[in-house]
């Protein structure tokens, strides 16, 4: 599943209107180029008992019961910092819909994560994963939701340019209303023609990197994740290699998690290791000067000596493949989703051209057990936990 994921979007749309009565409605978008949509029958209203198979009633196909599916979603989780500004659950709750505004309010995501159990069904080359109802492994899998820096110059992200980058007013044209970027179109900034590269307050981002790792894996030991299998969050498209700072970003990255795991590696109850799911994609890239994330984190565990009692797994393999074998192992295990700082879970799913965010939307239940339309549990405040 690269580029193009036009059968993979049809596949889930038809699933999802088989069983549940999705539909969108006309005009109607949870944020821009987003559609809205519903479901005629929610999960709720079928009878408990009853199987469900994806994606169609098939022997090639996942199986799962409505009650298992209503477990899933009732396992949902929100941790947040609580000293970050503005933090309260009413600002959780309004975001989860989308509707954060640009600037402070998509900023704040970074240090949000949203956590549930949430089977995966197939291979991210689109192959479906055979399941019987009798199985348990699927319910050893949880999906970690949380939101990366964003370098890629957009509205909504408006923050991290004016925070991360020291010299954005060289790179990027000026708006005439206000002291930020000017829009090259409803999302992205305008660079100038001639600008020189990035230069990052690297104090800052390191020190957000290690705080946003921080949360998330105290987010995962308090749910009680054993293995957690992470990826490179913010180091593909959003790492700003058209401004020159992706290899830097990357680096700081890995030093970032590295630290977090030598300072409180001893503190957690559950977590007993770390796999960083790092496919190298792009052969001929990997090939030249520029360092790919997988070369970046072994390079930077490697030297000076990683030293944590909490073990580390550098692989060159995609996440889905590793956390299925690490759940049929027994180990509670979870994955981390990259998304976006609106909070809409699997936002672009729609789109048929998807990153890794909408790709976990097509392959997994996550559209069932973390999209505020279909899972109830989402606006819930009594699941969101400050820590």
């Amino acid at each position: 599943m690269s580029g193009s994921c036009g059968h993979q979007t049809d596949q889930m749309e038809k699933f999802l209107s088989q069983t549940f009565g999705f539909r969108n409605i006309p005009g109607e978008y949870i944020v821009q180029g987003v559609r809205s949509f519903k479901l005629d029958n929610s999960v709720s209203s079928l009878k408990p008992e009853t199987e469900i198979r994806f994606p169609s009633n098939t022997t090639n196909s996942f199986a799962m019961s409505v009650q298992e599916i209503m477990n899933w979603q009732r396992s949902y989780r929100v941790y947040a910092d609580n000293n970050i500004r503005g933090m309260n659950k009413e600002f959780l709750k309004r975001a989860l819909q989308g509707k954060s505004e640009d600037g402070e309010e998509a900023f704040r995501m970074k240090f949000v994560v949203r956590i549930s159990t949430c089977p995966i069904l197939m291979e991210f080359d689109a192959k479906i994963i055979c399941r019987n109802l009798n199985e348990n492994w699927p319910n050893r899998i949880k999906l970690v939701s949380v939101t990366g820096i964003d370098f890629a110059g957009r509205k909504h992200d408006v923050g991290d340019i004016l925070y991360y980058v020291s010299n954005w007013r060289e790179i990027y044209e000026m708006s005439h209303i206000k002291d930020e970027p000017a829009l090259l179109n409803e999302r992205d900034f305008r660079l100038k023609k001639l600008c020189p590269a990035g230069e990052l307050h690297q104090k800052r981002l390191l020190n957000d990197l290690m705080h946003m790792a921080r949360l998330r894996l105290r987010a995962c030991d308090a749910e009680g994740v054993q293995i957690v299998v992470e990826t490179g969050i913010g180091l593909g498209v959003f790492a700003g290699e058209h401004i020159g700072v992706d290899e830097t970003v990357r680096i700081t990255a890995a030093i970032a998690i590295r630290a977090v795991l030598e300072q409180d590696g001893s503190s957690y109850k559950n977590i007993r290791g770390i796999v960083f799911a790092l496919p190298i994609i792009d052969v001929e890239k990997n090939s030249t000067s520029i360092r790919d994330t997988f070369s970046e984190f072994v390079e930077h565990f490697q030297e000076p000596p990683y030293n944590s009692p909490i073990p580390v797994m550098i692989a060159d393999q995609d996440m889905h493949r590793l956390t299925v074998a690490i759940a049929r192992q027994g180990f509670i295990v979870s994955e981390l989703n990259p998304a976006d700082s609106h909070g809409v879970f699997g936002e672009y799913w729609q789109n048929r051209g998807p990153a890794v965010e909408e790709k976990l939307a097509l392959t997994t239940v996550g559209l069932l057990v973390q999209h505020h339309l279909i899972n109830p549990h989402v606006l819930n405040t009594n699941n969101y936990y400050f820590i």
